[in-house]
Parts: structure tokens; sequence; C-alpha cells
């Protein structure tokens, strides 16, 4: 019978031994009477890339036979588009040409092989076929994105992405703070590439179903064109759907239900096809690991590769996709998959721009006890409580006088009266009926649970009525912890919430506007975290800022890393020190046994410390390591030392922040002393840096601004030409200014501090009163006095008067608009500068100079 016979109209068929001018090829596929593939089947251990040449002859030689039609073509030589190989072995990365499923789009001459982990289906294919990639780009280049409401930022991010996808990049990152809107982004970008063609469907992965359904939330919530939400415009499959329909276009889906179909199908869910997505964006992409450890070539014969893989990793090989991840911090292993970033935006340029919030200077509260430490005599007798038994014993007549420091209490001391002494001043700074919501951060469970009762018990005594509801402890012990969250997101109560880990990431409420430290934090990077959770903006409460209240006197424990010491082998050096030794042999060009050996003392010491930890220092090196332990971050050690003592150095050098936090190793003592020491306040302070009084550190911007004046163009500028500053150059001085410690906030809090004056002046105010002695008035004073100036200076038309409110109403947000401003949001959409420049009758431009000479004028008035 002729291969032919086979052919059924609307069945997809692969067909053995499909005649050709040159032979016969293995199979021929086809979609109902398309010829639309080739595949050379070969035996295992065959090199499957080289066999293509096979799958190429065959397309070139390609016969019809009974009603099978060519579809399209011919591309050059070839008739037949899509052309495989294989020799049945799964793909292995070890033995690139001799493994997988080799694929090749042969209609363009300039497209490459690459492996495939699984097959297309017919309809996938005929797609694929149907794609106009290149006009896809074309579109995306006309598209507008007014309506997508994006930041400038975002605008920028979506253009990278979509410029480096025209480029032919396949694997992109894009960096973005905290906050800043990445999946916004991802929702306008998803939008964009979808309604254009550039992609079928896009497969959006997270690694937390409480992720994922605030994903599926925001595709429900986000307006779009025609004020449309997406999910009124495409069909989407949320975090808890299965089944996959042809009309569907975006998918969130857990990457443990991913890892499940594609290792463990089942009937309900079976093996997705590696087309089945076009593209996949990963939420969170830090979270991936690149590999557990990579096969040697003696084990390849009897070790499952798939062992060893990470699900970010096992997910993201799998489909035929263009991959996009999100993170905030990008690390190694984030780049090795995805590449360097193609945007990256950081949390101190958002703050800048004013799209997040930065804190005051911290309210530092000091105690008798936190000053002096808590102290018993010789021959006193000390109260034990045993968390093990719950039992209280005494231990008499102590032989030694005992102290115990600040960095000690509430963990291995419980301290009733310092806490009373704290929630007493909390409850003279916080208000518990208002809108801005408090976290405070205790010790331990218990610690929170006396924090809670204190300070209710500080507001009764202070005649301030608070409701029950109002303070609340949060963490894994209590009932519904995920509930008590959502009440603290979504609800007027709880306003205050005390907690120990379960808030330090991965939540936001951007109503947190004050954060309190009863505990001692020593690493600075899960302290940065810990501030992270206040600095959202919440426009709907007019926050400006947020406020610290250190108690622990936190910023004495965040020293900066100590220099290289010399490597003394021995239990005693740190991790820190071990890591500096190893990175000098690397520059030394130490040999391999050398820089082994090293590696080994470095495993050794992490071995010791993970016997010593507690669950608590467990679970919170989970929590700076992105869910990965510490016996997992050995095993990932231990292999690079195997494969590269090279690579295992760097990825030493780039995890510091862990390896300092374990050099810390903090255990929580299973027996706690207590104390009934008496305690008072002494002081209630600001924390200025390294300046000790406010004086100090407006002193210090004066100094500042006299060394970096020929360093800094726009300082210069700022002091001598305010009317040549553009909003380019008061960024990047801002960010210059900020990186010095002097940011505009507290610039306010020191001037309030010092001189018992509240004024909100602007950056600008303050460097030129420090630098020319200029009056010092608020920035909406600065603002309405210029322009009234302005307003006076001739009869302006209606719409001129108008266009003049609004450049004011600019002002007060922006401090400076130039000319590139007004061609860009609301000012462009009314046709930007030039229709400006009409309306002002050709003196648009003049008209700005003299907004600027009346801001900052040449005569000066001096306090």
């Amino acid at each position: 019978m002729s291969p032919a016979a086979l052919l059924i109209q609307n069945a997809n068929k692969a067909i053995a031994e499909w005649h050709t001018e040159s032979g016969p090829a293995d199979y021929a596929l086809f979609a109902g009477l398309d010829f639309i593939g080739v595949v050379e089947a070969k035996k295992m251990g065959k090199d499957v890339l080289s066999d293509l040449a096979q799958s190429k002859r065959y397309s070139r030689d390609a016969l019809l036979d009974g009603q099978a039609r060519f579809t399209g073509g011919p591309w050059g030589d070839y008739r037949v588009p899509f052309l495989f190989s294989t020799n049945a072995r799964p793909y292995l990365d070890q033995l690139k040409e001799k493994s997988g499923i080799w694929f090749l789009d042969a209609r363009a001459s300039t497209n490459h092989p690459r492996p495939l982990q699984g097959w297309y289906t017919a309809e996938e294919l005929l797609d694929y076929f149907s794609q106009d990639i290149s006009g896809a780009h074309a579109k995306l280049r006309e598209e507008p994105m007014e309506y997508l409401g994006l930041r400038d930022y975002q605008i920028k991010a979506v253009e990278r992405v979509e410029a480096a996808l025209a480029d032919g990049q396949t694997k992109l990152l894009v960096a973005m703070a905290t906050g800043t809107g990445k999946t916004r982004l991802a929702i306008s970008l998803i939008y964009r590439l979808i309604k254009t063609g550039r992609f079928r469907r896009i497969l959006f992965v997270v690694d937390r179903t409480a992720l994922g359904e605030q994903a599926g939330d925001k595709f429900k919530e986000t307006r779009l064109e025609e004020l449309k939400t997406f999910d009124q415009i495409y069909d989407i499959k949320e975090v808890d759907k299965i089944e996959i329909e042809p009309t569907t276009k975006v998918n969130i889906a857990m990457v443990q239900g991913l890892m499940r179909a594609i290792m463990n199908p089942s009937e309900k869910r079976g093996t997705p096809s590696v087309g089945q997505y076009d593209c996949i964006i990963v939420d969170e992409a830090h979270r991936g690991y690149t590999l557990d450890r990579e096969l040697g070539e003696d084990e390849l014969p009897y070790r499952d590769q798939s062992d060893y893989l990470s699900k970010y990793r096992r997910v993201i090989d799998y489909f035929d996709a263009a991959k996009i991840g999100l993170t905030a911090t990008p690390a190694p292993h984030t780049i090795d998959i995805f590449g360097h970033p193609v945007y990256t935006y950081t949390y101190r340029e958002a703050v800048v721009d004013g799209w997040l919030i930065d804190h005051e200077p911290p309210h530092q509260l000091l105690t008798h006890l936190s000053k002096e430490g808590i102290k018993w005599k010789k021959g006193d007798t000390i109260p034990v409580y045993d968390s093990a038994t719950g039992q209280i014993t005494n231990i008499e007549k102590i032989p030694d006088e005992v102290k115990l420091e600040i960095d000690q209490f509430n963990k291995l001391v419980i301290t009733e009266p310092f806490n009373e002494t704290i929630c007493r001043e909390l409850a003279n700074c916080l208000n518990p009926d208002g809108d801005a919501k408090t976290l405070i951060y205790a010790a331990t469970d218990e610690h929170a649970d006396m924090v809670v009762r204190l300070l209710k018990e500080a507001f009764e005594a202070a005649g301030v009525p608070v409701e029950d509801d109002a303070i609340v402890k949060i963490t894994g012990s209590i009932d519904k912890p995920e509930v008590m969250i959502r009440k603290f997101k979504n609800e007027r109560l709880p306003n205050i919430a005390v907690t120990v880990d379960l808030l330090t990431t991965g939540i936001d409420v951007p109503e947190i506007c004050s954060l309190v430290f009863i505990r001692r934090i020593r690493s600075r990077i899960l302290f940065e975290q810990m501030l992270g959770r206040a600095t959202r903006r919440c426009d709907r409460i007019k926050k400006a800022h947020f406020a610290i209240y250190d108690a622990a006197r936190i910023y004495e424990a965040l020293a900066p890393v100590s220099a290289m010491r010399p490597v003394v082998a021995n239990p005693a050096s740190t991790l820190g020190q071990l890591t500096d030794a190893l990175e000098q042999m690397a520059v030394d060009q130490a040999s391999a046994d050398m820089l082994k050996s090293q590696i080994d003392q470095i495993l050794a010491k992490l071995q010791r410390i993970l016997r010593r930890m507690d669950a608590e220092t467990l679970a919170e090196f989970q929590t700076l390591n992105d869910g990965e332990s510490v016996q997992s971050f050995i095993n990932s050690l231990k292999s690079l030392k195997g494969k590269s003592p090279e690579a295992c150095c760097q990825t030493l050098a780039a995890r510091r922040n862990l390896l300092a936090f374990l050099d810390e190793n903090r255990q929580r003592p299973k027996q706690q002393l207590i104390s009934n020491h008496e305690d008072h306040l002494l002081a209630h302070n600001r924390g200025y840096g390294d300046a000790e009084k406010p004086e100090d550190y407006l002193n210090a911007l004066k100094e500042f601004i006299i060394n970096n004046m020929n360093k800094i163009p726009a300082l210069a500028v700022v002091c001598q030409r305010p009317r040549e500053l553009t909003r380019k150059g008061l960024k990047e001085l801002r960010l210059a200014l900020d990186q010095a410690g002097f940011t505009e906030r507290n610039l306010q809090v020191a001037w309030k501090d010092w001189k018992n004056e509240d004024i909100a002046a602007d950056i600008i105010s303050f460097i030129r009163r420090q630098a020319l002695g200029d009056l010092l008035v608020s920035h909406k004073t600065r603002i309405r006095n210029a322009m009234a100036r302005i307003y006076a200076m001739q009869t302006w038309t209606a719409i001129q008067r108008q266009w003049l409110e609004r450049i004011e109403k600019q002002l007060l947000a922006e401090t400076v608009l130039d000319r590139a401003f007004f061609d860009q949001g609301v000012f462009a959409s009314h046709g930007g500068f030039n229709r400006l420049n009409k309306i002002f009758q050709g003196n648009f431009q003049q008209v700005l100079d003299d907004i600027t000479a009346t801001l900052y004028p040449d005569e000066r008035e001096t306090a």
C-alpha cells in the first residue's frame, strides 16, 4: 500500500518511509493533507545534530503523492519547512550533539538548529508556521503605550525587552526594585506581545500560590484598551486551572505543578507539549537555581540528570519558548539562566524619582538597661525559665557577677521592665486608631505576646482607648496566620502588628508608615528586607516617608564588613575570613589543589555551623537565600568544587551576605533568665549617620558641596546657573547626594531638630542655603511666590493663565521642568512643547526661563 493512502483529511499523521527523490524519509509529518515536516530517526548513540543533513536533503527532494500538498514555499531549495532528527535519547547539555530532538525551521537561511525536550503537536506547528515574527515587531514599534498608564521607567523596560526580542534574544532579564510595579509591567508587556501576534500563548510562572492568586487578581483589575481588563479581552487560565484551551492566551501556573506535569503526568493532567507556550515569564526569577549539580561523564550511563536539575530550570528548559525573568535582586544563578539584565531600575532610583518612600532619620530609644546592661551581683538569685518544661527555677547565690547586654535582651533574658519602658514611649508616638500602620519586630514568639500586652496597657495608661483587634501578633503560631495577614493588608484593623519573621519579606502593605525594632538585627541584608516592608507609596493616606524606631541599638550592630585578615586554618576563623583568603588565592592563580583545600575548610566550617543552628536561624537563612536551605547550599558548593574551584570561589564571593549571616551563628537558648531590674527612658534621639547632632549633619552637607563642586556638574549648576538645571541632572545629583547619605527628608528633619522650624524645603533649597546662604523656605512657598510674580509680569490670556496654573501644579511635584518634560505624559497628550510655544506666541522657553529666575533669583536674601 502506498504511504499516501494513509492520509486522511483533518487527521494528523507521521507516515514512515515517505518517498523522496533521494530515497525514503524515515517519517513525513502531515497536518491533514499538508506536508509540514520531515524526521530523521537514528539509533541511540548516533550524532543527532549532524543527521539533520539528511532531513535537509529529504526536504529539498520531497515528492507529493495522492492528496498530499505542500503548505506554501518553497523556501530556497526547501519544499518542507520543519526538519527534525532524533535518536530517542533525552537531551543532556553535556552531550548536546548526541541527545534530544534537534529542530530546524528551514524557512530562513539564517535560522539555526536547536534542541527540543519533546515534540510539537501538529496544531502548534501550523500555528508556528502562520506566525509573522517580523510583522509582529513592526506592529510593536507602531503600537502606542499611552492607554497602558505606565510610568516612564516601565515604558523603558517594555521598549528594552521588545528591542531585545527583535534582535533575536530568547533569554532576557528585567531587574526592578520591589514595589516598582513588575506585575503591572508584565501585564502590559504580555498584552502587547499577544495583541501584535509576537507570541501565541504565554506562561506566567510563580512559585507560591499567594503570588499566583495576586497575579490573577492584577490581570482582572488592570484596565487596558477601552477600559477593559485583560481577562475581558483574552482568555486567562489562573493558577488553579489545569486544562488549556485553544483560545487560552495566558496561563498562570505554579512551578511545582508544571514539574509534576512534565515529570509525572497523570490522567488528570497529561504531559504538555514543548510548543504549548512560546513565551515564559518567570516572576521572582531569583528564586530559581541553575542546578544542584551536573553529571560527570562517568555517571551518565547510570544516573538521571533530572535528579539534579532545579524545578525552575527543568520548566524553563522544557518548553521551546522565549524566557523573560523578572526580579528585584538578580543573583549569579539568575544571570546564568536569563543573561544580564536588559533593563535595571534600582530602589535608590525609585526613591529619588518619588515612586518609593524613604525613611526619616531613625528614632533611637535609649533606656537605662539598654545602655548599662542587666547586672546580677555575686550572691544574687536569678530566676530561670525553661522553655521545654515551662517551669521557672532559681539559680541561688551566683558565684560571680553576671552582665547581659542589649543583644541578649528578649532572647537570653526576659526583661519586662525594658519592654514596658519602650512600649510606654511608643504609645506617645504611634496612633492605634489612624490609617497609618505599624509593624513591630520582636525577638521571639513569646516576646511578641508580651509586646502586644504591654503596648495595649501603655495606650490605656496614656488615656488612649484601644480596640482589642487594633494590636495583634502575627506569627506562624497563631490560628490561620494567612487570614490575619490579609486583614492587616486590607482592613482598618489590625493597625499595629507584632511579628518575628513572618512579615520580614514578601508582604505588600502600603499603609505601613512605622517600623519598630525591639530585637537586634546583625544581618544588613535582612535588615534592608525588613525596611522594604515600608517603602511602598500610599497616596490614599498621603504617605511621604516612614519612620524607624530602634530600641535595640541596631545601627551599632550593623558594622561594615571587616577588611581581609590572614587566613588561619582553625575553627576560630570566620567564613568571611576563609572566603577572603580563597579570593586572594584565586587572584594569585593558586593551584586547583590549593583552592580545593581552602574550599574544604569552608565546607567543614559550614557543616559545624549547620549542626549548631536552631530552627529560627535555619528559617532566617532560607528567607535570605530565596528558599534554599543551608544543606542545599552546602551540597551545591560541593558539586561546584569538583567541577570548577574557580566557579565555587565566584559563588562564595557572590553570597557574602549569607556567609556574614552564618558567621553570626545566632541560637535561641533553651533556658532564659528572668530580669525584674527597673528601667527608665534616658533619651529619644534621631540618628544622622556619622553626625551626632542635626547641625553636624547640615554642616556635613556644606562640606560635601565644597568638596564636590567641580566633580558633580549639576551641583555647580544648582549654585551658579539654576535655570540650566535639567530633570536628568537633578536626578543624577539626588543619587550622588543619596549615596553620600543626604536625603531631602533627613535634611528637613535635621533643620527642624536644630532650628525648631518645620520647613519642607526641597533639596535645591538646602544646597543653596548651605552653599550660598539663601533664605530657606518650603518648596510649596517658593513655588507659589515665584508663580505669583510670573502671574503679575503681564496680562495673560485665559488659556495662557490656565497652562501656567498647570505648570505651577506640576512644579509642586517635580521641582524642575525642562523642555523635554513637556514632550511626555499629560503635556505631550496636549501637543507638547511645540503647542505650548504657539499658545505663548513663540516665547514659551522664555516663560520657563523667567519661572526659573524667579524661583532662584540672583539677588539673594540672607537669613
